[in-house]
């Protein structure tokens, strides 16, 4: 699948948020990239700029294209629930999402490649697409051949992260994607209403 693969710092930079995780790079430079991006003078951005870069941070934050995070906010906006926080909802319930949050990858892109190279399972069965929608009660885990493998144990030892709606056993490296998280579960600095707002003119 086609994702972005280009400088991560800078594109933090353009947001004012390490939001691909530690970042020595940005911790140094933490304002926008490009020959005037120290100017404290910037011009003043207008609605629908502010509402475009929410949305880029989301997509950007979650490793989603355009046309994927497009399907998602129909998705959401059909739902019962508060658009804005369904389509964070959606975000947080994709395999790629929930394996990072689980600690068995220090990034997201990290956790779509285990999902893509077939070292996770979900209910016993591979799934290797990292899109794949997560339902509450679904257990995900390594599969046996790869319960050995250095960067899932590494990053298993280094991970703190403890989530309400996800449980995680080390020994079996298995875990159980609970329930859908509640917009104050969700750690992101996302305003997903200006997004709402962007989708909706």
């Amino acid at each position: 699948m086609a994702r972005y693969t280009g400088p991560k710092s800078k594109i933090a930079r353009k947001f004012g948020e390490a939001i691909f995780g530690d970042d020595k790079a940005f911790e140094k430079k933490s304002y926008p990239p490009g020959q005037h991006g120290n100017n404290r003078r910037r011009g003043k951005k207008s609605e629908y700029a502010i509402q475009l870069m929410e949305k880029q941070k989301a997509k950007y934050t979650y490793g989603i294209l355009e046309k994927q995070f497009r399907n998602l906010f129909e998705k959401a906006n059909r739902s019962k629930g508060v658009t804005g926080e369904v389509l964070l909802q959606l975000c947080e319930s994709r395999l790629d999402n929930v394996v990072y949050r689980m600690g068995l990858s220090p990034t997201r892109s990290g956790a779509r490649q285990l999902v893509s190279h077939r070292h996770i399972i979900v209910n016993g069965e591979i799934v290797n697409i990292p899109s794949y929608s997560l339902k509450p009660g679904d257990v995900v885990g390594v599969r046996e051949k790869s319960k050995s493998v250095q960067a899932i144990l590494d990053s298993l030892s280094n991970n703190s992260s403890v989530y309400e709606w996800i449980t995680w056993n080390t020994e079996k490296q298995e875990g159980s994607f609970v329930t859908v998280p509640e917009r104050m579960q969700i750690p992101e600095n996302i305003k997903e209403q200006l997004i709402v707002e962007l989708y909706s003119k």
